[in-house]
Order: C-alpha cells, then sequence, then structure tokens
C-alpha cells in the first residue's frame, strides 16, 4: 500500500518537475537566441566607446564561428560523456564569456571573449533539443513545440528593443551582463532537478575529425561572410578558403569512415527522413535569416517604417510561426502524423516568398503583412518538425549528434542564405541606383547598399526616390531566389517517409522503425 502511494505521488510529481526543468531549457534558449539581437543594437555605442570600427564585423563573426564549429562537438560530448554535465558546461562558458565580454577594454579584446562566449553557446541549443529528446518521447514532444516558437519569436521580436533599451538606460555592457543571472538560474534549476543516466565513455574523442570539420566550416562561414563584402567574389582569399574548406570537409568524410568515435557518424545519414530533414533544415535557415534581414529594411527604407519598432515589423510572420507551430505540435501528438506539415509548410514557404517578390514602392503595410503571415504559416510547420522527425530517426545513443548536425545544418543555411540573398540584393541595388540616379546613385551607394534612416533622410527626393525603387528591385530579386531555394524543400517533403514516433504505441522488442532506426521508447528521466 504505501509502494502504490509513493508510485503515485512520484506520477504526480515528475510532471512538474519535468515543467520546471524545461522551464530551463527554455531560459537557456532564449539565451542564445537573443544574444546577437541584443548585441547588435548595441553595436554603434560600443563602437563609439572602445574605437576600432574596422575589425566591428568580428564582433559578430567571431562568436558566429565559434558557435558553428563548436555545435557537433558539443552533440558528440553529450552522446558519449552525458547530456546534463555537457549542457552546463556550455552554460558555464558561456557566462564566463559573457562576463568577460561586458568588461572588455578595447576592440580586440570584445572580439576574444565573444569567441569564448561562442564556444559555449554552440552547446547551449543542441542541449536543449537533445534533453527535450531525453526527457519526452517524439510523440508527445509536438505540444511543447508551441513553447520553443514562442521563444523563438519573442527573442526575434524584443531582442532589438530590449537590446535598446538596456544600451540606453544601464550602458552597453549590460547588454552581456543580462546573460548572467539569466544564467545561473538556468543552472540552478538543471543540476537541482534534471537527473539523466550517468555515461562514461571509454573512446576518446574525435580530434583529427574535430580539427577538420572545425576548418571546414571556419573556411565557409568566411566565405559567407566575407563573399561580396571584405573581398571579391572572385578574389584569390576567397578563392583560398574555399579550396581549403572543401579539402577539409572531404577529409573529414573520409575519417569519419575509419574514427573509433566519429564525430558525425555519417550511418546516421543512411536514414532517408534525416537526411532530408538535414535538407529542410538547411533551407529553412537559408530563408528564415534572409527574411528577417531584409523585411526590415524593405519597411524602413520604402515604407517608411520606424527602425526602432524593427522587431514589430515582423510580427505578421513571427505571431503566424507561433500559431502554426503549436497547432502542428498539438497534431502531431494527437494523431502520430506529421508527414503533411513539411509538405504543406514547404509550399506556403514557396508561395510566400514568390508573394514578398512582389513588393514595390506602391505595397501597403497590410498586403505586405498578409504575405510575411504566409512565409511564416509555412516556417511554423518546419521549424520544431524538422528536429521532431529527426531524432526519430536516429537510436537514442546518437541523439546528440543529431540534433547538432541539424543545428549545424539550420546554421549553415542562414550564413549561405545572408551571404546569397545579400549580394544579389547589393548588386540590383547598385544597378538600378546608376541606372536612376546615375554617378550620384552610384556614389550614395558604393560604400553599402543598405542605408540608416539618418542617411536617407539626407538624400535629395530624386536620389530618395531612386533609392526606394532600387530596394524595391533588391527585395525583388532576393525573395526570388528565396522562393527558387524553397523548391528544394518542397521536393523533400515529398519523399519523407511517415515512420511511427518512438512513444506513438507499444512495440516488439528489437522491433525497428520502416526507416531502419531501431524503435526503442526513449527512457524519461527521473526528474524528481
Amino acid at each position: 500500500m504505501a509502494d502504490t502511494k509513493a508510485a503515485e505521488t512520484k506520477a504526480e510529481k515528475q510532471p512538474r518537475s519535468v515543467r520546471v526543468v524545461l522551464l530551463a531549457l527554455m531560459i537557456t534558449m532564449m539565451l542564445a537566441m537573443l544574444d546577437n539581437m541584443i548585441v547588435g543594437t548595441a553595436m554603434p555605442t560600443i563602437v563609439g566607446e572602445l574605437g576600432g570600427l574596422e575589425h566591428l564585423s568580428w564582433v559578430v563573426t567571431a562568436y558566429t564561428l565559434a558557435t558553428a564549429a563548436s555545435t557537433p562537438i558539443w552533440g558528440k560530448i553529450g552522446d558519449m560523456y552525458g547530456r546534463k554535465g555537457a549542457f552546463m558546461t556550455s552554460i558555464v562558458i558561456f557566462l564566463i564569456g559573457s562576463a568577460l565580454s561586458g568588461m572588455a577594454q578595447n576592440m580586440g579584446e570584445l572580439i576574444g571573449f565573444r569567441a569564448i562566449q561562442g564556444l559555449g553557446a554552440g552547446g547551449l541549443m543542441v542541449g536543449v533539443m537533445a534533453i527535450i529528446g531525453d526527457l519526452i518521447p517524439p510523440r508527445e514532444r509536438g505540444k511543447y513545440q508551441g513553447m520553443m516558437a514562442g521563444v523563438m519569436a519573442l527573442a526575434m521580436i524584443g531582442g532589438p528593443l530590449v537590446g535598446g533599451t538596456i544600451t540606453d538606460n544601464w550602458g552597453w555592457r549590460w547588454s552581456f551582463y543580462i546573460n548572467l543571472p539569466l544564467g545561473v538560474v538556468s543552472l540552478a534549476l538543471i543540476s537541482a532537478v534534471l537527473h539523466l543516466p550517468r555515461k562514461r565513455s571509454q573512446s576518446r574523442i574525435d580530434y583529427l575529425g574535430a580539427t577538420l570539420l572545425t576548418v571546414g566550416i571556419t573556411s565557409i562561414v568566411l566565405v559567407t561572410t566575407w563573399g561580396g563584402s571584405e573581398y571579391a567574389w572572385s578574389s584569390a582569399r576567397i578563392m583560398e578558403l574555399i579550396a581549403i574548406g572543401v579539402a577539409s570537409l572531404i577529409g573529414f568524410v573520409f575519417w569519419q569512415t575509419r574514427a573509433a568515435e566519429p564525430i558525425v557518424p555519417l550511418h546516421i545519414f543512411r536514414s532517408r527522413n534525416f537526411t532530408l530533414m538535414s535538407i529542410i533544415g538547411f533551407v529553412t535557415g537559408f530563408v528564415m535569416f534572409g527574411a528577417t534581414l531584409f523585411l526590415p529594411l524593405y519597411q524602413q527604407s520604402v515604407q517608411g517604417a520606424s527602425a526602432t519598432n524593427s522587431g514589430l515589423l515582423l510580427l505578421p510572420m513571427l505571431g503566424a510561426m507561433l500559431v502554426t507551430s503549436m497547432v502542428a505540435g498539438r497534431v502531431t501528438t494527437n494523431s502520430g502524423k506529421y508527414k503533411i506539415f513539411p509538405l504543406v509548410g514547404s509550399v506556403a514557404m514557396v508561395i510566400g516568398l514568390y508573394l514578398l517578390s512582389t513588393m514595390d514602392t506602391g505595397t501597403s503595410r497590410l498586403t505586405s503583412g498578409v504575405f510575411m503571415a504566409v512565409v511564416g504559416l509555412g516556417m511554423g510547420c518546419l521549424m520544431q518538425i524538422t528536429m521532431l522527425v529527426a531524432q526519430n530517426s536516429v537510436e537514442m545513443k546518437d541523439l546528440g549528434v543529431a540534433s547538432s548536425s541539424t543545428t549545424l545544418f539550420r546554421t549553415l543555411g542562414s550564413s549561405f542564405g545572408v551571404a546569397i540573398m545579400g549580394a544579389l540584393f547589393n548588386n540590383r541595388v547598385q544597378d538600378v541606383m546608376s541606372e536612376r540616379a546615375g554617378a550620384l546613385g552610384s556614389k550614395i551607394t558604393e560604400q553599402s547598399a543598405q542605408l540608416d534612416a539618418a542617411s536617407l533622410a539626407k538624400l535629395p527626393v530624386a536620389a530618395r526616390e531612386a533609392y526606394q525603387h532600387a530596394v524595391s528591385s533588391g527585395t525583388h530579386s532576393a525573395f526570388l531566389l528565396g522562393a527558387v531555394v524553397a523548391v528544394v524543400a518542397l521536393v523533400a517533403a515529398v519523399f519523407v517517409k511517415e515512420v511511427p514516433l518512438r512513444g506513438a504505441g507499444p512495440q516488439k522488442d528489437g522491433e525497428e522503425s520502416a526507416d531502419g532506426a531501431a524503435a526503442t521508447q526513449p527512457p524519461l528521466v527521473d526528474a524528481v
């Protein structure tokens, strides 16, 4: 009788404890997503105090490089030595980097400390996704998607507003220090409530594989960051980086077939669904970050919106993404069906991006808002479903590398999206300015095709109108390219196999899913 009561008490406590862990995970996810947006708003103030304008881009680039390069390594460490320890270590490194960045006395120090911060950030999102994968079976995971989508939407909308408020009232250093109390709360909750099985792998970390992958990813990110801005696409420096990146990645793939404990086990790509989700994740990152870059620019330059409210300008897209993600999660949990969402999401993304490409100088804010909502609907169907299906397509021992690989593909997609769409936009703006405003137009945009509100207001009326037409033409080209790329996601979605989600019902011991992954129920953590 006493044992029965104890079991009932544990069953009652566990959901509450799981919710506490999820709260800590959401706080950590917020840290990872907010950081660049808050810091981006503070950058003019930082440059004003520290100087070093010529090194400004490295403040963001150092963080991005470190994050992308460390992401797959954190996933593997979690699989080998336990996710809780790896996750908490990444939080600590992120907080140390945040504290040091806030204390930086010059631009060189800030760039170095941002790299440390990025090393920790690489493990934040991976840790969140992998721990949720341990906590909750895929069939039940869908209903938590709304929480994750809500955090993403809140970070994108609130980041610039919070960053501006902190910088104006407390100083730019607090844009880094604000991470410390949130991170400490997350660490305390995870340490006290989260209990995962301890692991201790006898194998050593694949240092050669980690080095080759880091060099390859670093080269790719630098090519997409520098190409067309710091260096011409055909320059020797960009060609050297491309050669180094390709050689490193070929070497990495070759070595992974021979390593005792590979950083990214290539056998996970034998799963059709995992490979397709990686492709869809890459395309989603390509489209999403391109859209969040060019939509505010279009609305500020052409529609005359205030730059102060740039985060709110994305509300139709992010709101639609949040609602759709919640609906998709509930339907997936209740029915176990999910293939419809990659299909619908890809179709909506293609249509929405095409509609955005039709915007011109006469498009109203209501019309552009509707177009954005269509894109948001598509992304809401894809953002969390890609991770859910990818995790369901591998064995539990590979959950960390599956989460990190999916996150890495999305990160690389965003790098390529910003670079390629940005290059297309800039070239189109400069061409149209030359056509409409002659030598004056070329001079206005020779430094940058993106003018801030103050620079735009100083232009003569004719030049300002020419610039508005140029921005409309640039966004047309960028979003049309996005629509074409989104077709790749649609093709991939057609070939997704609807494999039963683990936790969807009883299965025989040793039974395998149709996708080739062992269909074993993931153990729920002892969260009490």
